[in-house]
């Protein structure tokens, strides 16, 4: 089992930046890709980023690519999304997930998922 708790959603205005966080406990932290989901009023949950189990693989969805940036540590067992240059498209709640594949960009290969956090940018 793997909890996952993310951190770090708020407003900002357009143009501005935030960095998720998202904390994984239980089993081996560098076992599971991670990747990042968001979910907009309305919508269906989509892909967002991924990086695979050792961090040397990374994808984005085209709507975020060279704004957004996946990294994680596992010393600290932590999966970070770095967001700058947000619009207020961007507004989501967004999920950290885990899956036990080596690399994953769909939701039904993840395993584990976390509750979210809302991201709200203003224009």
């Amino acid at each position: 089992q793997v909890q996952l708790v993310e951190s770090g959603g708020g407003l900002v205005q357009a143009g501005g930046s935030l960095r998720l966080s998202c904390a994984a406990s239980g089993r081996i932290f560098s076992s599971y890709a991670m990747g990042w989901f968001r979910q907009a009023p309305g919508k269906e949950r989509e892909f967002v980023a991924a990086i695979s189990r050792n961090g040397d693989s990374t994808y984005y969805a085209d709507s975020v690519k060279g704004r957004f940036t996946i990294s994680r540590d596992g010393a600290k067992n932590t999966v970070y999304l770095q967001m700058d240059s947000l619009k207020p498209e961007d507004t989501a709640v967004y999920y950290c997930a885990a899956s036990r594949r080596r690399i994953a960009t769909r939701d039904y290969e993840y395993d584990y998922w976390g509750q979210g956090t809302q991201v709200t940018v203003s224009s």
